[in-house]
């Protein structure tokens, strides 16, 4: 049984600290950086999946197309759908879009992770411009100013 390669304690080290950075700005994101730190993962998320899929390294696809899908799944679970009356609609889409990556992995479609993109990245977009022109804290109410928890 080969034994498993381990990286040396620098690459280590750093490989921690990135981690670290990482955690750190997610935790002290506002609600509004979160939902656009997500799309960028998100989008991230979706093209290696469809790199690996044009090489039909379905194993690393497989990977991506799910942690896609546990986004989703958070953006959804984040939606007020009684604060923004456009949630319903969006809500309608990241189900469509999961359904459309749950099927992109099964029958490894790189049709579908496409049409994904496609419909997704508009919506990156717009969150980055919505999030550059919203104040930085929360609002009153404790529910950001886009309808997210």
């Amino acid at each position: 049984m080969p034994v498993p390669l381990r990286r040396p304690a620098a690459e280590r080290g750093a490989a921690d600290r990135a981690a670290q950075l990482n955690r750190d700005a997610v935790l002290s994101a506002t609600p509004v950086r979160l939902l656009t730190m997500l799309y960028d993962r998100l989008l991230l998320d979706l093209n290696r999946a469809e790199q690996a899929q044009s090489v039909e390294n379905w194993g690393v696809a497989s990977e991506q197309l799910q942690h896609a899908q546990a986004i989703l799944a958070e953006l959804s679970g984040s939606l007020k759908l009684d604060v923004w009356d456009g949630a319903d609609g969006l809500l309608a889409l990241y189900t469509y879009v999961t359904n459309a990556l749950v099927m992109a992995n099964i029958h490894r479609d790189i049709a579908r992770t496409r049409e994904s993109i496609a419909l997704l990245e508009p919506l990156r977009l717009a969150w980055h411009d919505a999030a550059a022109i919203l104040p930085a804290g929360p609002s009153a109410t404790g529910t950001g100013a886009i309808g997210i928890a």
